[in-house]
């Protein structure tokens, strides 16, 4: 069985875990919403009268 690996001092690790006991775990990240999704859902020209009432014709 070989030995465990012996831990290695991190001052960056030790700085971290000292901020999270003082301040607290950060809040989970937040995904922000991509603009090019939001335009792509939305119709580029809003539908005319014409277009309505005729395609209010071909459902029924």
């Amino acid at each position: 069985m070989s030995k465990p690996k012996k831990q290695v001092f991190s001052k960056i690790k030790a700085v971290k875990a000292n901020a999270r006991e003082r301040v607290g775990t950060p809040p989970p990240e937040r995904i922000l919403p991509d603009p090019k999704q939001k335009l792509a859902a939305k119709p580029k020209h809003k539908t005319t009268l014409a277009n309505l009432l005729d395609s209010s014709g071909e459902d029924q």
